[in-house]
């Protein structure tokens, strides 16, 4: 059984940086894709970034997109979050995912759900 344990988040200031880290254990064999969901108060659980087995594809929101950078470990079982440039309006829960493909990760295909970590930006 594959389990994804987060770390990082925390409360940081508009435009300060943050990193989140995501490691899966167990039979990673099935894990392939990776990535970011989150999730703010009333809203919906969108992906915010993912990235394939290899590391060679990426998706980004575009919310997010010149400010976040996802990557993953030597491990591959892995993936990193490095958010810069926050602001007020990412604040969320953030939720590590695996699935099949980063096209199955968008279409909100999960196999497998961190338990979140909060991240807060003040202004």
């Amino acid at each position: 059984q594959v389990q994804l344990v987060e770390s990082g988040g925390g409360l940081v200031q508009a435009g300060g940086s943050l990193r989140l880290s995501c490691a899966a254990s167990g039979r990673t064999s099935s894990v392939y894709a990776m990535g970011w969901f989150r999730q703010a108060p009333g809203k919906e659980r969108d992906l915010v970034s993912g990235i394939s087995w290899t590391g060679a594809s990426t998706y980004y929101a575009d919310s997010v997109k010149g400010r976040f950078t996802i990557s993953r470990g030597s491990a591959k079982n892995t993936v990193y979050l490095q958010m810069n440039g926050l602001k007020p309006e990412d604040t969320a829960v953030y939720y590590c995912a695996a699935g099949s493909s980063i096209v199955t990760l968008e279409a909100g295909l999960v196999h497998l759900w961190g338990q979140g970590t909060q991240v807060t930006v003040s202004s």
